[in-house]
């Protein structure tokens, strides 16, 4: 209860309005040294000529790769088995039967974990358990992140940018089976998992067992953050601006009163854990991103002729070096780059979600991971640069190269000069995407909260309401310096988790080759 108090003692400074200041310049005061810090470590540059990497990028595409290579392409050879475990042809095997779940501390007695439901364990189903996940990452990420990846990078930047979404789904596959090998299932059904739990208990079955509480705390605190930031204050935020912006309201009040309205939605959602976000976010994420992902197909026929032409510039723009965009590398890099931080493969944040899943089959789960950053930026992102491209053939709005461009402001654009009036609707993506993302990102603060300060009722509450807190704030202030804050903390969890993947990839191939044996006694 101590350590509660003194985080929410911690935590005032941002809540509380200053005589001397205003309430911006608090809160940006009071992130700054924390973002400059981290941010120095994080996204460390390293150069290549004229072309810098941030440190980062090195470590999610290197383990990406490495992944793939290791698990022999399991990114491109299981997607269809993802399909039929998402579509439940597999769930006869999940039955609680003679075989031990993963996480159960009581093998053999009565299904405790599930009440309702005696013959599983977990949770939210397999397509719950990945339209939560999804939900976190499909946003702005796929609408403003990849207008801002072709305006500074050209064309070229989406198959790079593809390349790496394919990649990364080897890294969700590895982290997310881990998720649910090592979770923790309490008497009365929930379930605790993320890298927390597989860095700590996995790493000390490898006699390792201080570099993985150190991995797992370091983690755990990092995850915190980032809930408050990236996955709070900033969607919050730029939501908030949509809404305010597309209605011609000025003033924070707007932004203050929009900002209670998302807290009270989001509340009422967290209050039901897992099963509540679950259930939201298995109906706002498919519907959200058929609209968005429909109305994407509909430009591109609209405009078949120059489709042609479109792919003609993102291979020639990925391979022929243009000194305005930075040449090859720098294209690649930018490509790179937005899909890595698009879809978060390997930052861990997803094994959260995906270990309340129904399963005892660790692998099964990671199977259905993998489809994330392929639906995310393979098939979405990919959405987004096609219709910018396309469009721009014959509009000319956008000069490739350009620095400075808002992301948001030039996908809508390019909507709206194929679909009058989709501005609207992309307004409408934008919110409710952000509140899904919300809805995720509190769940994965939580977990990492309870790890840190114990799951008792008291640690739930007071978490929940900082993060309720931070939804208003986030709507009501410019940003600043929670901005980089909230990218350093979300990519500082790259390195432990990272970290604790290598060491415990033999563990993930066991797994899968359990899995992969027993489907196979499945009746066709």
């Amino acid at each position: 209860m101590k350590k509660l108090v003194l985080i929410v003692i911690l935590f005032l400074p941002t809540m509380l309005f200053a005589q001397e200041k205003s309430i911006d310049e608090k809160i940006d005061g009071f992130f700054r040294p924390i973002a400059d810090w981290v941010g120095s470590i994080i996204f460390y540059p390293i150069s290549f000529g004229d072309h810098s990497v941030p440190i980062v990028l090195f470590v999610l595409i290197g383990g990406a790769l490495f992944f793939t290579i290791y698990f022999k392409f399991a990114n491109f050879t299981l997607i269809g088995k993802a399909i039929k475990v998402v579509r439940g042809d597999y769930d006869q095997i999940d039955k609680h039967g003679a075989d031990v779940a993963e996480g159960d501390p009581t093998p053999g007695g009565d299904v405790f974990e599930s009440i309702k439901v005696e013959d599983s364990e977990g949770e939210v189903t397999h397509f719950q358990a990945l339209t939560a996940a999804l939900s976190a990452t499909v946003g702005l990420g796929n609408i403003a992140g990849v207008a801002v990846a072709i305006a500074v990078g050209g064309p070229g930047a989406t198959l790079w940018m593809i390349l790496a979404g394919l990649l990364g789904m080897a890294s969700k596959f590895v982290e997310c089976t881990l998720g649910v090998k090592y979770r923790e299932v309490t008497e009365d059904g929930t379930v605790h998992g993320g890298p927390m739990y597989y860095l700590s208990k996995g790493l000390k079955e490898k006699g390792l067992a201080k570099l993985g509480k150190v991995l797992a705390v370091f983690f755990a605190i990092m995850c915190v953050g980032g809930s408050f930031g990236g996955g709070n204050m900033f969607q919050a935020n730029q939501a908030a601006a949509q809404i305010t912006e597309r209605f011609g309201i000025e003033g924070g009040a707007a932004g203050f009163i929009f900002g209670i309205i998302m807290a009270i939605i989001v509340g009422v959602v967290i209050i039901g854990g897992i099963k509540r976000i679950g259930s939201v976010t298995e109906k706002v994420v498919p519907f959200m991103a058929a609209i968005y992902v429909g109305a994407a197909l509909i430009i591109i026929g609209m405009n078949y002729s120059v489709v042609p032409e479109a792919f003609g510039m993102i291979f020639n723009g990925a391979f022929t070096p243009d000194a305005a965009l930075g040449g090859v590398l720098g294209v690649l890099i930018v490509g790179f780059q937005r899909a890595a931080f698009s879809n978060e493969a390997g930052v861990g944040s997803a094994a959260i979600a995906h270990s309340a899943v129904k399963t005892k089959y660790a692998a099964s789960e990671g199977i259905v991971a993998l489809l994330e950053p392929f639906i995310d930026t393979v098939i979405i992102c990919t959405m987004t640069a096609l219709v910018i491209i396309i469009t721009n053939i014959e509009g000319g709005f956008l000069v490739y190269g350009a620095e400075g461009v808002q992301g948001v402001e030039l996908t809508t654009i390019a909507f709206e000069s194929a679909i009058p009036g989709f501005s609207w609707v992309l307004t409408m993506a934008v919110v409710l995407f952000a509140i899904s993302t919300m809805l995720s990102w509190s769940y994965y603060g939580l977990q990492a909260w309870k790890f840190l300060f114990g799951r008792g009722k008291a640690a739930d509450i007071v978490y929940k309401v900082l993060f309720l807190l931070f939804v208003v704030v986030g709507a009501s202030i410019s940003l600043g310096a929670v901005i980089d804050f909230s990218d350093s903390m979300i990519f500082a969890m790259v390195f432990p988790n990272v970290i604790g993947l290598f060491f415990l990839a033999p563990v993930v191939r066991d797994e899968l080759k359990k899995f992969l044996d027993k489907i196979k006694t499945v009746k066709k």
